[in-house]
């Protein structure tokens, strides 16, 4: 019976010794760490990277928008040529800086709001850089409190295809990131385009 009881405990201490021995051997955690943590670090930092990237674009969006209706909206009551409209263009394309402007797509209209049915109807519109423009009397959705009957309101859209540098997190074939911008003429009832562009100056249709 003893002699069973000593080979259980020397059995008993070995397994012990071995526990302890596979416990203190730590000579490949840190290699078993690294390769587990680093393509989450990496996964993380560039999706972080391309996140705030993808941010920045878009902020740049708003306000290219924003500057493209605010430029055309301050023309004179002679109104505008299509030279006036590439300098605002161009002068908007500035906002993008530093990110590439070949992906933008930019156009301008002007919405008249009709007194009876209060629905938008572009008077004029141009595009730049392979936007299409609008159809001359084609209706426009706007906000409800931008719906004053007989007034006119300059429009513009931006969209541009934010394609991230490196692809790993966000889709490779990039995102469309797009705004608007309603701006009311500035110094005059409308901004004129010559007809040739759009309808006659300040029509009501």
């Amino acid at each position: 019976m003893s002699s069973v009881m000593t080979a259980v405990s020397k059995m008993w201490l070995r397994a012990r010794r071995s526990a302890r021995g596979l416990l203190e051997d730590r000579s490949a955690i840190a290699a078993t760490e690294f390769a587990v943590i680093v393509p989450i670090m990496l996964v993380l930092f560039f999706g972080t990277l391309e996140f705030s990237s993808g941010v920045a674009v878009d902020r740049k969006v708003t306000l290219m928008a924003r500057t493209l209706s605010d430029l055309t909206s301050q023309s004179p009551p002679a109104g505008v040529a299509d030279a006036d409209l590439s300098n605002y263009f161009a002068a908007s394309n500035g906002v993008m800086t530093p990110y590439p402007t070949a992906p933008v797509n930019a156009i301008i209209s002007e919405l008249y709001v009709d007194p009876n049915s209060l629905q938008a109807r572009v008077q004029w519109s141009k595009a730049y850089q392979g936007g299409t423009a609008r159809a001359v009397s084609s209706t426009v959705t706007i906000p409800t409190a931008l719906a004053v009957a007989g007034t006119y309101l300059i429009f513009s859209e931006v969209s541009y295809l934010y394609v991230p540098t490196i692809g790993y997190v966000m889709a490779k074939s990039g995102i469309i990131l797009s705004d608007v911008a309603y701006t009311r003429p500035r110094q005059a009832t409308c901004v004129y385009y010559p007809p040739a562009g759009g309808l006659p100056a300040c029509p009501t249709l």
